[in-house]
């Protein structure tokens, strides 16, 4: 975990320094196109699991609200920031 998390400001402090380059202000969209690859192989990885498809009804109702709940407070997490740390620039990021 303190690898993760080492390599995480590790590549903040790199982004700070190196935050002048114009390639490296491009590089948003590949980042989110990355992403969403990745949850997509995520979704073909568990889709191909038949342990967790066959025991998908027995996940139960406190597992879906409680996926539910930290999406919808990530959700609203991002959109606190977006409001209160970006807008506040005159809506450019």
């Amino acid at each position: 975990m303190f690898i993760i998390i080492g390599l995480m400001f590790s590549g903040i402090a790199l982004g700070y320094l190196l935050r002048n380059i114009k390639l490296l202000q491009k590089l948003g969209r590949l980042i989110t196109i990355t992403i969403l690859f990745l949850l997509f192989f995520l979704g073909v990885s568990i889709g191909a699991n038949d342990l967790i498809i066959n025991n998908f009804g027995t996940l139960g109702l406190e597992a879906l609200l409680i996926a539910t709940a930290t999406t919808l407070g990530s959700v609203l997490a991002a959109w606190l920031v977006y409001k209160f740390v970006f807008q506040n620039k005159g809506g450019e990021l």
